[in-house]
């Protein structure tokens, strides 16, 4: 019998897998770091929750994923660190067990939440490579050049 492309053992998908080999390989101080297109299967198979660390304003302006949860990393227009991120993150995931995706507008805040989650005992926190918009393009614009919404992803707009 073949086995899904996506798993590696029966507790791990390869996808997760590979990133912690990745992160570990690289030094990073969280699990690791996966594509939009991988996060957006891994929620709809039921293997990981993506939560979004972007702004109220951010989600409402710009757009935000359907299905996603969302603990702000950081609020307001000045983006003033969230002091509670953690404490909120974890209640609204099942259980410290849940694999969790975070996800921003370039995939810098989500990382530096996952490090901070990690620092406080979330062993499965992973970052959305890219973020929703993806980095900067030579014209100093976003979404053009990767991130969620430029791998037409589905996402909503309010």
């Amino acid at each position: 019998m073949t086995a899904s492309p996506l798993i590696e053992t029966q507790t791990e998908p390869l996808t997760l897998a590979a990133a912690r080999q990745r992160a570990k390989d690289a030094g990073l101080p969280f699990a690791g770091s996966v594509s939009p297109a991988d996060a957006w299967k891994l929620q709809q198979q039921g293997l990981a929750v993506i939560v979004d660390v972007r702004s109220n304003e951010e989600r409402k302006f710009v757009g935000h994923l359907p299905d996603s949860l969302h603990v702000a990393w950081a609020t307001g227009t000045a983006l003033t660190r969230n002091p509670r991120f953690v404490k909120e993150l974890e209640g609204k995931l099942k259980d410290r067990q849940t694999v969790v995706l975070l996800l921003c507008r370039s995939g810098k805040r989500s990382a530096l939440a996952a490090e901070a989650a990690t620092k406080a005992g979330l062993p499965h926190v992973f970052n959305v490579e890219q973020g929703f918009e993806g980095d900067l393009d030579e014209a100093q614009q976003r979404g053009h050049s990767g991130g969620w919404r430029f791998q037409k992803l589905p996402w909503i707009q309010d």
